[in-house]
């Protein structure tokens, strides 16, 4: 057995929601990865339909985080946010010459892993550097080359011939 332990996980899903997964995938993109405080202010200025559905995932996973682990909403971080697509329903709409087009209303399946974030430690004072590393980093200046004698006459050659004013 291995004495290391891994972070417990909290999921929530909400099924058959009605509206496109491509729409809501979007929205999942912007929560993912975030801890749980930043995700609901990310959602709460998201104007899309699929930010309430997401909200409401959210703080179901929260509620279960609480209640069944015990952990607190703010030691939470979104470990996973992904939507799957649902059946899809066909409906029909008549067109011109009796023909009909179809129109598919999809569903989405949309989940939510929490993860208790790790423990930070205080990080440990830095050596300040040394001086001989300090000057390693530097990088070394190279000096400009000379121009030659046929390259100054190459940039003569290049500038335009001053005009002489004519004398009145």
């Amino acid at each position: 057995m291995s004495s290391v332990e891994t972070p417990r996980e909290v999921r929530a899903e909400a099924k058959w929601v009605r509206m496109s997964p491509r729409k809501a995938r979007l929205v999942a993109e912007h929560i993912r990865g975030r801890s749980v405080p930043e995700a609901r202010a990310v959602l709460a200025f998201t104007s899309r339909e699929a930010a309430r559905a997401l909200e409401k995932v959210l703080q179901s996973a929260v509620s279960n985080a609480e209640a069944n682990h015990g952990i607190a909403e703010e030691r939470l971080y979104i470990k996973a946010a992904y939507v799957d697509g649902g059946p899809v329903m066909k409906r029909w709409r008549a067109r011109a010459r009796g023909r009909v087009a179809r129109i598919r209303k999809r569903t989405c399946h949309i989940t939510v892993k929490l993860a208790e974030a790790p423990a930070v430690e205080a990080p440990a004072t830095p050596e300040p550097p040394k001086a001989e590393a300090k000057e390693a980093a530097k990088p070394k200046r190279v000096p400009a080359k000379k121009k030659t004698a046929t390259a100054k006459k190459k940039s003569a050659s290049r500038r335009p011939a001053k005009k002489k004013e004519a004398a009145t």
